[in-house]
């Protein structure tokens, strides 16, 4: 099934009002005139507030500026009139008493008639005492189809050739673009650079990351770690060699699914987030991080349309890797606001779509207290693996402090004595570990001098970690680690 053909039943089961999510009021607009003349046989009208009905002489300009009346037109057509009633941005108008009415009246109508009512608009606004009565439909961004023949369509009007790989790859990169994106983009392209060529790849996604950032729910990150950047988590490790090629046309061949994703749970500063990037180095997958915090709206519908926003723009963008920074947050606001359940609503849609997904969106969700993620959550099927990140033993602080110190003196690292270091720092995280390193280095800048380990050791005996002050917290996790529910990411 796809939009069309689900639109199709839609038009046909006379469903009354149907309310279309999209800013691609050009491309949806297509679609419904090709599809209610070619399979359903309807007469379109087509209507918005500044220039009123437009498309038929006879009406044109009618309802101008009017509303209320662009309803009433629907009740002047006989009832055996077959026709679908397109009305843009009509969702502002939703909240008035008499339009209420009178959509309300018409749904009992349109049942019996060949009519239906849509509205198009970027966001769902839909006051509670009109949802029953109206359908929502998603628009889905373009597919990989509809891409390449825009792309085809420009190569043939530019009158030039390029090779099928190069068009694979720009096809690819503008996935999860709106069509009308696509288009500005590649004009820039042509404008700046006169054509399209294999170059043009970077140029698009350097577009796309600030597109993406605009709207204000996803963040283009970029995958700036590497699995030499990890001290320890030899477990974790593994695991991501193994899945190394989880994505790669071989796989799919061999007939194995696509990787659902990883939960990693542990206090701050063990390595989360250098995980997730590392992820998304080691695999060469775009990185999309996910701020649950920005999804929720103050109109009703908003943060549930927001949700659908996002996994319909990270599957377009697919293969990519989603991560879901400090998920706990979310389900534990979940709990204790009073939102009328919207909270509750935007989860129930993320972890079905956790479930159920089949598109190559691998999602990393980061959590610091298990306590407030529920049990359904954590089984199998959600994710594939769910890590605890401790604190690192006394191998792995070595190898931490090894890993900065070779990233900020490579050419003194056999000054240092490791070994020490690794045995004084007990309870300290990768994060502290790293932040006593730069405060001796502030101790060697202040005296003009170069730090050495004293200066580590002075840095050290300064700073409380965090585990001692929250080590409680630690105690639980780690108990609740041990008990056979999660995978260790360390040895």
């Amino acid at each position: 099934m796809n939009f069309l053909s689900d639109f199709i039943i839609l038009l046909k089961a006379r469903y009354p009002i149907i309310y279309i999510s999209t800013s691609e009021e050009e491309r949806i607009e297509y679609l419904i005139k090709y599809s209610t003349t070619k399979y359903v046989s309807r007469a379109y009208y087509s209507w918005d507030f500044i220039d009123g009905y437009q498309g038929n002489p006879n009406d044109k300009g009618f309802a101008s500026r009017n509303p209320l009346e662009a309803l009433e037109l629907i009740d002047k057509l006989t009832p055996e009139t077959g026709a679908v009633f397109v009305l843009k941005d009509y969702d502002n108008f939703l909240k008035d008493y008499s339009i209420i009415r009178k959509l309300k009246n018409l749904s009992k109508v349109l049942k019996t008639q060949p009519k239906n009512i849509i509205i198009i608009s970027a966001d769902i606004n839909i006051p509670d005492t009109l949802k029953e009565i109206i359908t929502v439909v998603d628009f889905p961004l373009p597919t990989y189809a509809e891409i390449c023949e825009e792309l085809n369509r420009l190569m043939k009007s530019l009158q030039q050739e390029i090779p099928n790989n190069v068009l694979m790859n720009i096809t690819a990169a503008c996935q999860g673009l709106t069509l009308e994106r696509i288009r500005r983009v590649l004009s820039k392209i042509i404008a700046q650079y006169g054509e399209i060529n294999e170059l043009s790849t970077s140029l698009i996604l350097e577009e796309k990351s600030q597109i993406i950032q605009q709207t204000q729910l996803l963040e283009f990150c970029i995958a700036n770690k590497t699995i030499s950047d990890l001290g320890g988590l030899n477990n974790f490790k593994k695991w991501l060699e193994i899945r190394s090629k989880a994505f790669s046309q071989e796989a799919l061949d061999y007939g194995l699914p696509y990787p659902k994703g990883l939960l990693l749970v542990g206090i701050q500063g063990t390595g989360k987030s250098v995980a997730a990037k590392v992820i998304a180095q080691s695999w060469n997958l775009p990185l999309l991080r996910l701020d649950f915090g920005r999804l929720f709206g103050s109109l009703v519908g908003q943060s549930e349309s927001r949700i659908r926003t996002v996994i319909q723009i990270a599957e377009a963008l697919s293969p990519c890797i989603l991560w879901v920074d400090e998920i706990d947050k979310a389900f534990g606001s979940s709990q204790n606001n009073g939102d009328n359940g919207t909270t509750n609503r935007v989860l129930a849609t993320f972890i079905t779509w956790l479930a159920e997904k089949t598109t190559p969106v691998f999602v990393v969700a980061t959590a610091n207290n298990i306590d407030w993620i529920p049990p359904e959550v954590i089984r199998k099927g959600r994710f594939d693996e769910v890590f605890f990140l401790s604190l690192p033993n006394f191998d792995e602080r070595c190898a931490i402090f090894e890993v900065h110190l070779q990233r900020f003196r490579p050419n003194k690292l056999a000054e240092f004595q490791l070994p020490l270091l690794g045995k004084v720092s007990k309870d300290f995280s990768g994060a502290e570990i790293e932040q006593v390193i730069i405060e001796a280095m502030r101790l060697g800048f202040n005296e003009k001098r170069e730090f050495v380990t004293e200066d580590i050791l002075f840095s050290i005996q300064n700073l409380i970690p965090l585990a001692r002050t929250k080590n409680k917290e630690l105690k639980r996790l780690t108990e609740w680690a041990e008990s056979g529910n999660v995978s260790l990411a360390s040895d």
